[in-house]
């Protein structure tokens, strides 16, 4: 079969109008911001996003390639009982959007881990970020495969030179213009896939080779095993809860406007995924319910092991060729906008958590933007590599998402609402659900297990609900094991970055080069240098400082910090390194020392005309 060159054409005009859509809103960005760049406007675009475009990146990120093909293909085999993807994201935004979205959009983090570094420190981060990454890169992976394939089919045109060019449109508007880029991205991908899918629904049941779905309802729903409800309860809590602990949904969680919004997108955006989940639904059983004897496979893909490409051949058998292109676009829309999150998603936590956090606090933003940018290359490029050269990738995938349920999930909870909790627990969990996970095998990618749970059959593998389990296990043991050696008194069960300065309103008033022994009653409100271990509060914005040496100053329950409450020496607090925070704007602070409220202070303070000075994340050299 020849090249189908007016496809090739179409569907190249779909690329070039996502990618110009991303080079607009790189370049408004930067209007917008001055031509100034920081690493909250990359990873989180300034936090400026509104709730429509919310909605709609969130909806797109979730309905990317693997979720319309992998929803036909389900239907097409285990039947509609056994498709809980659909439903379990649903509930699972819904949760995340009621339980973390609003607090940890309070919190003004930047990545899924600033909650881990805060607790745990650097090298939980590190481990935490492995899994993290291997979900990412796999699921990356497995949709270019499945990319490749169905241009291959539509289009004849070689594999290869499909997810090539598929990666290096998105690589490249991801690096221009990051997450805002993917944002509006994400908003022109989801009507394509929006209008795509609904335009070729009609051509497919209108095809006279494709039969009336009421008489093969019984195939396309599926039949339901009561031997199998451990599995079926396992897969769904899996698909429902495994849909939280991942950057990509965060990311967009930490960019809009407010904790509320964020709420909003989680819980619409995951209704927006059900409604769409509706043409695949529609797809699957018209490709139970075709005559496939007259196609040129000759038989259903089901039959031909090719359960996978369900949905490019049915509408490659049962539409029109320029309708066949245009559903083509829509697929190819959903996985760039599931790769452009991935991507992104990877290179801001490696970027912010573990090269400035870890490898070079003192960072400039301006290192910190290309280092992501070439984070950003090297992912993607890692990507569309194991994409071509790996077999079985979504096999990967799978044990990967697992491996992010069982051990992210419960370390999440841990960091977010049990703060006491600490690096021991968080360490021993993390090794004990890894093993248990990886130790009931995995089947697509050939795993052979060596935990064999109850229930446990040669011919049917494991029947025990054994990722709740591990997952279960590893939240207990991250809980138990924290508690025991709080109460011993161990080393480190403190972590020693956790600590938050916190300096608020320097005003012109109080500012000169050197103050009095007492600040001025005027003064009493305008200066406060507080150490925070909760690290809370909702109206600051983030700024590093490395301390050389910390001691704790006098009382302070101040009504402008929520658990705040300091009970220590009245000794100094000390502070040798220039404050430097690229979004502030005309603002640089040299502070030298810092001392106890209404007990004197000297400050040096050049052209500063910002008024909240907040939330100095400080890493301190001991505590």
């Amino acid at each position: 079969m020849a090249l189908n060159v007016p496809g090739l054409l179409v569907l190249l005009v779909f690329y070039i109008i996502i990618f110009l859509v991303g080079l607009y809103a790189a370049r408004r960005r930067k209007n917008t911001n001055g031509g100034k760049e920081t690493l909250e406007s990359s990873i989180v675009a300034g936090r400026s996003i509104g709730a429509v475009v919310g909605i709609f990146t969130m909806t797109a990120t979730t309905v990317g390639g693997g979720y319309i093909n992998g929803t036909a293909e389900s239907i097409a085999t285990g039947g509609l009982v056994w498709t809980l993807a659909p439903f379990g994201i649903f509930l699972g935004l819904s949760i995340g959007g009621m339980t973390f979205a609003k607090r940890m959009r309070d919190e003004k983090y930047l990545t899924m881990l600033d909650p881990f570094q805060e607790v745990y420190g650097s090298q939980v981060v590190l481990l935490v970020y492995v899994a993290s990454v291997c979900g990412d890169l796999f699921w990356t992976a497995s949709i270019l495969s499945a990319l490749g394939t169905s241009l291959s089919v539509i289009l004849n045109w070689s594999r290869t030179i499909a997810i090539l060019s598929s990666a290096a449109f998105t690589v490249g508007y991801t690096m221009i213009g990051q997450m805002i880029s993917v944002a509006y991205t994400d908003v022109v991908q989801l009507i394509f896939i929006t209008g795509g899918l609904v335009l070729c629904i009609p051509f497919v049941f209108t095809n006279e080779n494709v039969g009336n779905i009421g008489s093969t309802s019984s195939d396309w729903i599926g039949q339901y095993d009561s031997n199998s409800t451990n599995l079926w309860i396992d897969l769904f809590i899996a698909m429902t809860f495994g849909t939280i602990p991942w950057q990509a949904y965060f990311q967009r969680v930490l960019s809009v406007r407010s904790g509320k919004e964020a709420q909003i997108l989680s819980v619409v955006g995951g209704a927006s995924a059900l409604v769409l989940f509706l043409p695949s639904l529609l797809i699957g059983a018209a490709a139970v319910s075709a005559d496939w004897t007259n196609t040129s496979l000759g038989m259903s893909p089901m039959a031909a092991n090719k359960a996978d490409m369900v949905l490019p051949y049915v509408l490659n058998e049962f539409t029109p060729v320029p309708v066949a292109v245009i559903g083509l676009g829509a697929i190819s829309a959903a996985v760039m906008s599931s790769m452009d999150s991935s991507v992104l998603a990877s290179s801001s936590m490696f970027t912010k958590n573990i090269y400035k956090q870890f490898l070079h606090p003192k960072a400039s933003n301006t290192e910190l933007i290309w280092l992501q940018r070439v984070a950003i290359l090297i992912i993607g490029s890692t990507s569309t590599v194991v994409s071509l050269l790996v077999p079985g990738v979504y096999g990967l995938f799978i044990l990967a998402a697992d491996i992010v349920f069982v051990i992210v999930l419960p370390q999440l909870i841990c960091a977010v609402f049990f703060k006491w909790t600490n690096r021991y627990g968080a360490v021993l969990g993390y090794t004990v659900g890894t093993v248990l996970r990886v130790g009931a095998g995995e089947p697509s990618i050939d795993l052979q297990p060596f935990i064999f749970y109850p229930a446990y059959e040669e011919s049917d593998g494991q029947n025990f609900p054994f990722r709740t389990f591990a997952m279960v296990t590893s939240l207990l043991i991250i809980v138990l094991v924290s508690i025991l050696t709080n109460e011993l008194g161990l080393p480190f069960t403190k972590h020693r970055n956790s600590y938050t300065l916190h300096s608020r309103d320097i005003s012109s008033d109080c500012t000169p080069e050197s103050l009095p022994e007492s600040l001025p009653e005027s003064c009493s409100n305008s200066f406060h240098a507080k150490l925070d271990q909760q690290n809370r509060h909702n109206g600051f914005t983030n700024c590093d400082l490395t301390m050389s040496s910390v001691n704790l100053s006098s009382n302070y329950k101040g009504e402008v910090f929520t658990n705040c409450d300091i009970d220590n020496t009245d000794e100094d607090v000390t502070d040798s390194v220039e404050i430097k925070d690229d979004e502030f704007t005309n603002c640089n602070q040299s502070r030298k020392r810092i001392y106890g409220i209404n007990a004197g202070a000297s400050l040096k303070d050049k052209d500063c005309q910002h008024q909240e000075l907040v939330h100095l994340n400080t890493s301190l050299a001991s505590n």
